[in-house]
């Protein structure tokens, strides 16, 4: 195999993704741990069970990466190999790919932490395709995937930040404007790391909000595609993407149900935009 993609299970897609191309691919999960249960985020985790085994348990749940060998015992049927991972500044999965890059100094292996997670991922990894059916070189491919990545947005909404503040995602005060305070927020991805945008009274004004924040972003967008991830909220996934459509020119809009790692931290009616 000339060249094979692999991410991390953040980046909500399945194994058969790239199913109808020649490009492999393949999916290094992580792991939610939820007391003395652990839930592997691969295609056979049952979602719903997992949220309801995490409202049920009162303690701090937490979440583990791959570890080197998830990600070297994938590389060993390709040539050209390109790693795409949750923000290295969210998760260990980034150091992982990078110690499995290694161990295969054989091969040509370029680890791409996205910054983000999610949608920024699935642009990433399509991108990937792109630029390997042009026929480019590896290197010439890791150069302007890098490019590429630098110039992706992602926004988010959560009801709640519970995961992400207990395991040091985010500052205590912004559970604090959530929760305490009732205040929705709308969060972006800043270099890796989860910042505040704005500050909206209501779910419905924060979902409109977030979409004209969404529009405004560029002039136009006949050549970008929006992906919408959600977690248990198919409703509001498409009243956004129907909204996308009557005011930006979108070349595609996907919508995503969230795996476990995502759901973990997103929990019910998180959703994430990625441009």
């Amino acid at each position: 195999m000339k060249f094979k993609i692999i991410a991390d299970s953040s980046c909500d897609l399945s194994k058969d993704y790239l199913k109808d191309t020649n490009i492999g691919f393949d999916i290094a999960p992580l792991t939610i741990h939820v007391g003395d249960k652990s839930f592997v985020d691969d295609e056979n985790l049952n979602i719903n069970e997992m949220l309801n085994a995490m409202h049920e348990y009162k303690s701090k749940c937490t979440s583990s990466c791959p570890n080197p060998y998830d990600y070297s015992s994938r590389m060993e049927d390709a040539e050209n190999i390109f790693i795409v991972t949750i923000s290295k500044k969210l998760s260990g999965s980034y150091n992982s790919a990078i110690l499995a890059k290694e161990e295969m100094n054989n091969k040509n292996v370029l680890v791409i932490d996205s910054k983000a997670t999610s949608g920024t991922m699935v642009r990433i990894i399509d991108e990937l395709v792109n630029l390997i059916n042009k026929g480019l070189s590896f290197e010439e491919i890791s150069e302007q995937i890098l490019r590429f990545r630098d110039n992706r947005i992602l926004y988010f909404v959560l009801d709640k930040f519970d995961n992400l503040v207990h395991n040091g995602r985010v500052k205590k005060s912004v559970a604090f404007l959530a929760n305490l305070l009732k205040i929705k927020l709308i969060c972006h991805a800043e270099e890796g790391e989860i910042d505040v945008l704005q500050k909206v009274r209501t779910r419905k004004h924060v979902i409109d909000r977030l979409i004209q924040l969404l529009s405004k972003t560029k002039e136009d967008f006949s050549n970008e595609e929006c992906v919408i991830s959600h977690c248990e909220d198919e409703e509001t996934a498409s009243f956004i993407k129907k909204s996308l459509e009557k005011l930006c020119n979108f070349k595609k809009i996907t919508i995503l149900k969230m795996k476990g790692l995502c759901s973990f931290y997103a929990l019910e009616k998180g959703v994430l935009v990625s441009i």
